[in-house]
């Protein structure tokens, strides 16, 4: 496909600028500063919602559907074991190294392009939303959810995160248990108080070893791993509390109200609480007209383990974007300067046939 040379030498300078401004989650005001630059540098009008940025095409109509394409610019902290400054674009081999160069500034920045190709089209069958979102990386409020009542209303999302193009058509919520064991404080030379440490084990090891019998084809079985543990203040002082948090990946086959539900009815001896029940499994079903447009262009679908925005989209959406999920907060994060070029023109291919598809249906 021949794009434009600018319109990838743009996104290509506007995520070497992106890298160059911290943006962690929650104060990504300066990275959504630059976002909205690159829309007026463009002619495109845009609106703001606390650290997001939206717009729509040229043409929207409210009579038709309304597609949106979204990924986020916040990250996570650069680690300990980074070799190279997280913030400064550096180039070698055609890498671009940097803190958010392959999640998933990579996606974000041909999202937008994508959009500017579209943006003036007036024969597209669906309307084209654009959302650079913030606080991704912590689920926050102040993301996605925050914006979405500020939307048109939506009927279908392509969320960009690194798939290497490929079509992650279901993504597992995520379930975070709070989960306290209570006994009774003594004396550890006597045989006194009630361990709590003691009690929680037979807990700990029913989310070990529990089967939930439904299992998705596409995502496998539902996860949940302890991940952190609390009890005890001195070495002779038998723990009256013990507390410990559970992750939990739960696919399609279940509600998180029935996991929660399994989990308390198997595990009575400990208090369980959720942090939220907000992150829900999410989707797209493989006959979808969309689906079925990356298919034919020779993309292959598969369900992902990793959490995105997908989860608070009450819609069906599909995961998809350049770079490769592996890399993703691991010290020196990079991207091929290829893999931008190829999103650009995947989205575009992409979204050209499904708009020629849906509108001929």
């Amino acid at each position: 496909m021949n794009l434009p040379p600018a319109l990838i030498d743009d996104a290509v300078s506007l995520l070497k600028d992106l890298i160059t401004i911290p943006s962690l989650s929650r104060d990504e005001g300066r990275t959504a500063d630059r976002i909205a630059t690159y829309l007026t540098e463009h002619g495109i009008p845009y609106q703001r919602n606390g650290h997001n940025v939206w717009a729509q095409n040229r043409q929207f109509d409210p009579a038709k559907p309304t597609l949106l394409l979204n990924s986020h610019h916040d990250t996570v902290k650069p680690n300990a074991s980074y070799t190279r400054d997280p913030f400064s674009p550096t180039v070698v081999d055609g890498k671009l190294y940097g803190l958010g160069s392959n999640d998933a500034g990579g996606c974000l920045v041909s999202l937008l392009a994508t959009f500017v190709h579209f943006y003036d089209r007036a024969d597209l069958s669906h309307n084209l939303v654009m959302a650079a979102s913030a606080e991704e990386e912590i689920s926050g409020r102040g993301g996605i959810e925050q914006l979405w009542p500020d939307l048109p209303t939506i009927d279908l999302a392509i969320v960009g995160e690194p798939t290497q193009m490929q079509l992650a058509i279901a993504e597992k919520g995520l379930l975070v248990l709070d989960c306290t064991v209570r006994g009774r404080a003594g004396h550890a030379a006597r045989d006194e108080g009630d361990n709590a440490i003691y009690k929680a084990l037979p807990a700990i090891h029913w989310f070990q070893t529990y089967q939930y019998t439904r299992v998705s084809p596409l995502l496998g079985p539902v996860k949940q791993t302890v991940t952190i543990i609390n009890a005890g203040s001195q070495h002779n002082v038998v723990p009256d509390t013990c507390t410990f948090t559970v992750d939990v990946r739960v696919t399609e086959q279940y509600t998180l109200e029935e996991v929660l539900a399994i989990v308390r009815d198997n595990v009575p001896t400990a208090e369980v609480t959720p942090r939220s029940v907000r992150l829900r499994s999410s989707g797209i079903a493989v006959e979808h007209p969309l689906v079925q447009a990356g298919l034919a262009l020779g993309r292959t679908t598969y369900g992902s383990p990793t959490l995105s925005d997908q989860a608070l989209m009450p819609v069906p959406s599909l995961k998809c974007g350049p770079g490769h999920s592996e890399r993703s907060h691991t010290a020196d994060e990079f991207i091929f300067l290829h893999e931008i070029e190829a999103g650009i023109a995947g989205y575009v291919a992409l979204l050209d046939r499904f708009l020629a598809t849906t509108a001929s249906v």
